[in-house]
């Protein structure tokens, strides 16, 4: 496979300034590229399956601006959905029949939501998740997994997954060892590591928040039979289970995991698609933990931008389109015909531990240096991240776009093709044959 001639002339020279006026140059620590090296690609417009930098360079796009992007960029039903709001506000700070009309759709898709309130962004959902579960159970602790990334909210900065993985950092500076106090930390798949802490601290355990399927570590399954057993032991001691679902949320089903795995927590935490691609996220679940939730609790929690009209209507329009291009049956379609080009190419490097593969959905992920699929946040630092910044420099150069780390999972959009895949498989072939 020839490599493309890329000009990144004008990029460097963004970045350039980028770096006078953010940290790092950017606004959010893995756009950066210091886990996999050189300068971040600078993008200046997308429209299905491609995405275009300030060079003119195009790349199939394999990030889905990490998610939301579901049905591929530009898309006329969304975007036309957007303008037509344009013209009649952009924000109210006020109730509106939009903020209710996608509520209801949503609540429609996951059963046993009972109510939500949107906000602005997935740290807010998870952050006031657990505040309303302590304030539901009158009890302090909360048990996160190690490698999980549930935003950035102090008391989450602990062995967190995503960009914090990434940079190598094992929590944040400039967060009080007091904000952390009452966050315990479980292993991944490991029901022994969660026992330990419901025997030591049961009684003050308020809840349990998970990524059903760990996407901020790479692609971690759970383990059969592990989320029952949440389900199982938060009720024995009275605690809420919430499932962060701001990535998987209406990318793998209707009903997200709970509809997966046939387990149903207390609480939801929901993101990206819920927005279309404009800033949204909401948190809910059963109505005796909401009306914890202020004015009708005393749970505060608010929000000038939330249920803010662009991202209600841009959320709505994307949830139709879902609904209009049977899409979770056309991604599924397409992750198996991924499924089918990996085992024909790469199986002979699976045999030698070279790389594995694991897919769940429009989710995929390649693990460089093993054949063991991880379980758990260890399993996965342990990985050849080196071998993975080849492979995904390779990809650069084939004009292939996914995020910039080892810690990251691909995304599928409906305007993905076959031939798209056969080529992302084709650049981790090619490594892997230089690297024998």
């Amino acid at each position: 496979m020839k490599n493309k001639e890329h000009n990144f002339s004008h990029s460097i020279s963004v970045m350039e300034r980028s770096y006078r006026v953010f940290p790092g140059g950017v606004n959010s620590p893995v756009r950066s590229f210091r886990s996999v090296g050189g300068t971040p690609i600078v993008f200046s417009s997308g429209k299905g399956k491609y995405l275009y930098d300030v060079d003119g360079n195009e790349f199939i796009d394999f990030c889905s601006s990490w998610g939301p992007l579901i049905v591929g960029y530009s898309n006329p039903a969304i975007i036309g959905a957007m303008q037509e709001q344009l013209y009649k506000a952009i924000t109210f700070g006020a109730p509106s029949d939009l903020e209710v009309k996608l509520a209801e759709k949503i609540m429609d898709w996951v059963p046993g939501l009972e109510m939500l309130r949107f906000v602005s962004s997935g740290t807010e959902a998870t952050m006031s998740a657990v505040r309303a579960a302590r304030a539901a159970t009158k009890k302090n602790k909360f048990i996160k997994f190690e490698g999980c990334y549930h935003g950035h909210a102090d008391q989450f900065l602990v062995k967190a997954g995503s960009g914090l993985a990434t940079l190598g950092n094992p929590s944040s500076a400039g967060v009080p060892v007091g904000t952390t106090s009452d966050t315990l930390t479980a292993i991944y798949n490991s029901e022994e590591s969660v026992l330990e802490l419901f025997e030591k601290y049961g009684d003050d355990i308020a809840a349990v928040i998970i990524e059903p399927v760990a996407a901020n570590m790479g692609l971690v399954l759970p383990k059969s039979g592990f989320l029952q057993f949440l389900r199982n032991v938060t009720e024995k001691f009275g605690a809420v289970l919430i499932f962060d679902e701001v990535m998987t949320g209406f990318r793998l089903a209707r009903g997200g995991c709970a509809e997966i795995f046939s387990v149903e927590p207390d609480m939801w935490t929901f993101g990206k698609i819920i927005g279309g691609g404009v800033p949204a996220a909401a948190y809910g679940g059963k109505k005796q933990i909401m009306q914890q939730v202020a004015p009708l609790g005393a749970a505060y929690q608010a929000g000038t931008l939330s249920g803010n009209p662009l991202a209600m209507v841009a959320g709505y329009a994307t949830l139709c389109e879902i609904e209009q291009q049977n899409a979770f049956i056309k991604l599924e379609n397409l992750g198996q015909k991924l499924d089918s080009l990996v085992d024909a190419e790469l199986k002979s490097f699976i045999e030698k531990s070279k790389v594995c593969y694991v897919r769940i959905g429009s989710f995929f992920c390649f693990f460089f240096g093993t054949n063991k699929l991880p379980t758990h946040f260890s399993e996965v630092a342990s990985t050849d991240m080196k071998l993975f910044n080849k492979v995904y420099h390779a990809w650069i150069e084939q004009g292939i776009y996914l995020g910039p780390s080892g810690y990251e999972v691909g995304f599928l959009s409906t305007c993905i093709e076959e031939i798209d895949l056969k080529k992302l498989v084709e650049v981790v072939k090619n490594v892997l044959i230089t690297e024998e």
